[in-house]
This record gives structure tokens, C-alpha cells and sequence, in this order.
């Protein structure tokens, strides 16, 4: 093998070349082959080897080309659902996303989302059983060992890069939905577990977590992990900031009640957000427009059939406070807002029925003696207490403000600064319950309802993992809906129906799909 040196005529620089023997098949004869190794340098006279030939010199072989893996044994594996979820996918960019932030470990993070999804509930030692039957992106056991090691891997920043990745992909003006949840844990190490109001009245302490959804679209695209005694109201401050970081600009938000607060209205409107916020019927202005219009709300003409809910919007004044630390002053000024008031006479007979079942669990406790710390305010404001050496305990309704309570049942309230028909933004705030159902699925469907980890990294990890297989759920879940299959079908039902189509591998055949039945063709179609 001999080193051929040429040179350039246009540019003056002289490359050179590898002048290799090879058989040439074709024409049956012994041929040179050249192959560029580098340019010479001018000064030096030394080769400056190219990308290609330096990476082939340092590994002491060529670089592998890429190409179509050959098949070496037979296999038979189960398909259908990996192809759907293949689909969604490429459908939502997922699949593209992670690549590009997970370069090294996407296939490992798409398995994993693929097996919890398909086995319901179990847990994650299954992964080698389930493997060996299905065909999934990584192609290969990944033992517990090494998917510690994956958790452990997945960093902020390639985390924070999906989130902005997949919220561009979102429609500009579609709403997106806030709303937090709590995950128990027996962990004594993560710090991020705290004793703090459980929303399943559970007295494990908790982490915090918070999902965004799109209300159109009907899937996942951020959450946060929060300390477990941190509240609601916190949170949307945060939020905004968050948003600005990932380039989100004019985003609008649907939030509960749960997150209301004057300030966060306040920096809702600094930061130019469009919102619908749900407002509690005891704030001042709230009570007073309630008064007001509570007669004429109940008109028939005011009813929304959609939902059998009367509804009204009155334009108010938004009385705005921003501090301005670099003048020293705070900016007062007032915004434009719609205060939309309502009545479901639905909602009243359960309200009713609600508070005599907890109107009698209050006074069962006083009788007995064994009073719940959560309540005691209640206990105060709704009975009163006497206690002789005679008569022994005496329980008395306060029926004054038993009366007081029930004069509200049915009514509710939201606030925001953009959508003024009732019925739009009901059919709206309304949106906010996928994100409540997203929590079912990720608690129960997914395994997650008490967190079984030992490190704050690999809690952060999973969560990561268990969201990306969210992200497919509620795919499914919304194509379902939308074209009525749930009329006939569970989740788990359609999935178990899809998984048993087969894929049959045979070297030096390629690979045979299985047999599909028209029904399973229709599923398909509709998702």
C-alpha cells in the first residue's frame, strides 16, 4: 500500500491518499483503490488526517456503517401495541424529542413508557418476562441494576429541553391546564418529602406534583416536582418564570381555585398570561356581584343547556398592584377583567348531600370524643359543646350557620381577563379535569401512587420515565373518547386486543407480520 499525494489546481492545497489493491467483482480484475487520508500540511509537510480517518486510526478499525441489523435466529414476539405506540410517537414528536435530548438512552426510556403502559400496575421486575415476548424499541433486557442507572442518568437540562421541545409543538392559543397532586412515600431520605395537606387524606408524608395539559390537544407537556408542604398558591409565580425560560410567551392558563390569590392574578397580568381562574364565593367583590345578580342568574334565559348550568359575566374593574423595586413605588392601576358567576342545580342537591355527610361525621366525632385535627375549625363553627357533670356531653347544631353554608350550594365563581361567555369558559375551566384523570392514571395505571426510590436522582428519573409513558396514555385515552370506543372498550381491553398481532422473524426471510383482523384494523384506524 502505497501514500499518493495530489494537489489542487484551483485552491493549491495537496491531499493525500491511500492507494489501496482491491478485486473489482465487475470486471473480474485487480484494481488500485484510493481513499482520502488527510491534506498535507504546507508548512510542516506532515498529513493532517481527515474526521473519518483520524476516528479509524484511534480505534484501530474502520468505523461501523450503519445499516439494517441482520436477522441471526428465529423469533416470534408480540407487536400490535408497540406498533401503535411506534405511531403515537412519531404522531406527537416524542419519539424525535427524546432523540435529540436523550441521544444515548431514548430507546431505554421509550421500553420502559412501552411496559408500564401495557402491564397494568405491575411493577418493574416484570420488565424481563414482558420483554422476552414483545418487540420494543431497546431490543434487550434492562435489568434493575441498569435501569437505577438510567433514572439516575437523566439530567435537568435534557429534561428542560423535552419541555421545550414538546410545548412548541402545542397550538398557540390553546389553554393549558395547572393542577397539583400528592405522592406519598416511605422514604426518610428524599427532601423533598414533607408532612403537608394530603388530597387523599393520607398521613404518609408527600411530594408535590404538578402537571400542565393542553386542553386541546389532551396531553402532557410539563410538570414539576414540589416539596410536599409547599401550597397551591405558591406555585404560579414560579410557573410564569419557568415559562419565560423555555421561551413560552402569552401562554393561557386554566387553574383552580386552589391557586387564586390577588398577587398571583397580579403577576398573571404583569407577565401578559390569559387566564381562567375559578375564585371562591367568600372574597368581598365576589360575594357583593353575587348578591346582586343572584335572582336574575336563575332565568331561563340565562340557562346553558350544554351543561344544565345557568351563567352570567359581568365586567368588572381588576384593582392591579405592581411593586417597582427600581422606582421604589408600587404601580396601582386597574384592569379589565370578566367576573362569570354560575348555578347547577345539580350541583346544589350534591352540595346538600355532601355537607349533611359531613355534618353528621362532625357530630358523631364530638360524640364520641375522637375529633380530627383537620376539622376542628369546624367543629367550632357548626356545633357547640356542653359538657355538665349530670347530663355528661351535650351536642347543639349551630342551625344559623348550617343555614348561612347552604345559601351557596350550587353557586360558583371564576375569574379572567379574556373570555367573557359563560358557556366558552366553562366548557373551558371544565378542561382541567383531564388533568385530575391524567393524576388517576399515573397513581394507579402507571404504579405510582407511593414512591419506591432511594435518591432524589432517581426519583427524578422515574418521574421523567413514568410522564413520558403519560404522554401515551393520554393519547389513547383522548382517541378513544373522541371516536366513542369507550362505549365498548376499556383501555386495558383495546391494548390486550392489539397486543396479540405477532411478528415472525426467520434469517434469510426477513420479518412477517401476523394476522389482522378487521376488527383490529378499525382500532387502529380510530386511534
Amino acid at each position: 500500500m502505497a501514500i499518493i499525494y495530489q494537489t489542487n489546481k484551483k485552491t493549491g492545497i495537496t491531499y493525500a491518499y491511500n492507494n489501496e489493491p482491491y478485486w473489482d467483482k465487475e470486471k473480474q480484475q485487480s484494481r488500485a483503490k484510493r481513499t482520502l487520508i488527510g491534506r498535507v500540511d504546507p508548512k510542516t509537510g506532515e498529513i493532517v488526517p481527515t474526521r473519518a480517518y483520524r476516528r479509524e486510526t484511534e480505534s484501530g478499525a474502520p468505523a461501523k456503517k450503519r445499516g439494517p441489523v441482520p436477522i441471526t435466529s428465529f423469533q416470534r414476539s408480540f407487536y400490535g401495541a408497540t406498533y401503535l405506540f411506534d405511531q403515537i410517537g412519531q404522531e406527537t414528536g416524542v419519539e424525535a424529542d427524546l432523540k435529540a435530548c436523550f441521544p444515548d438512552s431514548y430507546k431505554k426510556i421509550l421500553s420502559i413508557a412501552y411496559f408500564l403502559i401495557v402491564e397494568e400496575n405491575n411493577s418493574f421486575s416484570r420488565f424481563s418476562h414482558w420483554q422476552r415476548m414483545h418487540i420494543h424499541p431497546f431490543g434487550a433486557d434492562i435489568p434493575s441494576q441498569r435501569s437505577s442507572e438510567l433514572f439516575q442518568s437523566i439530567e435537568e437540562a435534557q429534561r428542560m429541553a423535552f419541555f421545550e421541545r414538546q410545548g412548541k409543538r402545542r397550538i398557540e392559543k390553546e389553554y393549558w391546564a395547572l393542577d397539583i397532586t400528592t405522592l406519598s412515600s416511605y422514604s426518610e431520605v428524599l427532601k423533598q418529602v414533607k408532612k403537608g395537606k394530603n388530597k387523599e387524606h393520607d398521613r404518609l408524608p408527600q411530594i408535590n406534583l404538578a402537571l400542565l395539559f393542553g386542553e386541546e390537544s389532551g396531553l402532557p407537556f410539563y410538570y414539576r416536582k414540589l416539596p410536599g408542604h409547599v401550597t397551591d398558591v405558591k406555585t404560579v409565580r414560579q410557573l410564569m418564570q419557568e415559562f419565560h425560560i423555555m421561551g413560552y410567551k402569552k401562554v393561557n392558563v386554566v387553574l383552580d381555585r386552589g391557586f387564586y390569590s390577588k398577587r398571583n392574578v397580579d403577576h398573571l397580568y404583569q407577565n401578559h398570561q390569559k387566564f381562567i381562574i375559578g375564585v371562591k364565593l367568600n372574597l368581598s367583590y365576589v360575594k357583593a356581584h353575587l348578591e346582586e345578580e343572584r335572582e336574575r342568574l336563575k332565568l331561563w334565559s340565562n340557562l346553558h343547556t350544554q351543561y344544565g348550568t345557568y351563567g352570567i359575566c359581568k365586567r368588572i374593574d381588576w384593582a392591579y398592584e405592581q411593586e417597582r423595586p427600581y422606582k421604589g413605588d408600587v404601580l396601582q392601576e386597574t384592569r379589565r377583567a370578566y367576573l362569570l358567576l354560575y348555578y347547577n342545580p345539580e350541583k346544589a342537591a350534591r352540595d346538600q348531600a355532601d355537607m349533611n355527610e359531613y355534618l353528621t361525621s362532625l357530630y358523631r366525632d364530638l360524640q364520641e370524643g375522637k375529633l380530627r385535627e383537620h376539622c376542628r375549625k369546624d367543629y367550632a363553627k357548626y356545633f357547640e359543646v356542653t359538657e355538665t357533670p349530670k347530663r355528661g356531653r351535650k351536642v347543639v347544631p349551630r342551625e344559623d350557620k348550617m343555614l348561612e353554608a347552604a345559601q351557596n350550594y350550587g353557586y360558583f365563581a371564576l375569574l379572567s381577563n379574556e373570555v367573557k361567555d359563560p358557556d366558552e369558559a366553562l366548557s373551558l375551566y371544565r378542561s382541567k379535569d383531564i388533568v385530575e384523570k391524567a393524576f388517576g392514571n399515573l397513581k394507579e395505571r402507571l404504579n405510582f401512587r407511593r414512591m419506591h426510590v432511594s435518591s432524589e436522582t432517581s426519583l427524578n428519573g422515574k418521574l421523567f420515565v413514568e410522564f413520558i409513558a403519560l404522554i401515551y396514555l393520554s393519547y389513547v385515552k383522548k382517541c378513544m373518547q373522541d371516536a366513542g370506543l369507550f362505549e365498548s372498550w376499556t383501555m386495558q381491553g383495546l391494548l390486550d386486543e392489539l397486543d396479540t398481532i405477532e411478528r415472525f422473524e426467520a434469517p434469510g426471510h426477513g420479518r412477517i407480520l401476523g394476522e389482522v383482523t378487521q376488527k383490529q384494523a378499525d382500532l387502529y384506524r380510530a386511534l
